[in-house]
């Protein structure tokens, strides 16, 4: 990998949090589709240099029509080849997700976010827990990844991150789920 990749790649983690790799994302192919829904973007990756983002069609500028579509049980078992495509410089085209032929989420490069501006940091899990939230860890028994939700007095979620460990879950719930 070249540094301007190296770069790019430290700047998507920055902002989205770690990349699933291939086989995580399949394992929780259904709850990052239902976040996609929810407006949570997801960087997976492949063979580390291979980056895609699962993101809402709220990401998708432009007419959706012409777009490749592929459902959402062809994307989960074709998602490495899915990731390899749209990490390709030459492809810029979204891919559209669809569930009964109708779009729910894109695969898109994850190059293309970072042309957007930078997202402002959410509080640290320190303030989060200093201005009274709670923060609940688990592990994902599918994925094997720790989940960090913190939630409001409410019980209302304000953040939630994933991570290999239970420090890169804090440090995701520091960043935004989506911006």
């Amino acid at each position: 990998m070249i540094n301007t990749d190296r770069a790019a790649h430290d700047e998507l983690q920055a902002r989205f949090g770690p990349p699933l790799g291939v086989e995580d994302a399949r394992a929780r192919w259904g709850s990052l589709i239902g976040a996609a829904g929810d407006g949570t973007i997801t960087l997976i990756t492949r063979e580390r240099w291979e980056w895609a983002a699962l993101v809402p069609l709220s990401e998708v500028s432009g007419v959706l029509s012409g777009l490749p579509t592929v459902s959402l049980s062809t994307a989960r078992s074709k998602l490495g080849d899915l990731v390899r495509q749209a990490a390709q410089p030459y492809e810029d085209l979204p891919v559209l997700l669809t569930r009964h032929r109708t779009p729910v989420a894109a695969l898109v490069a994850a190059r293309r976010l970072l042309a957007r501006p930078a997202p402002a940091r959410r509080p640290s899990a320190d303030a989060l827990v200093a201005g009274g939230h709670t923060i609940t860890l688990a592990r994902d028994s599918v994925g094997m990844l720790i989940t960090a939700i913190a939630r409001d007095d409410a019980g209302a979620e304000v953040a939630t991150g994933y991570g290999a460990d239970i420090a890169e879950a804090l440090i995701a719930l520091s960043l935004p789920r989506d911006a």
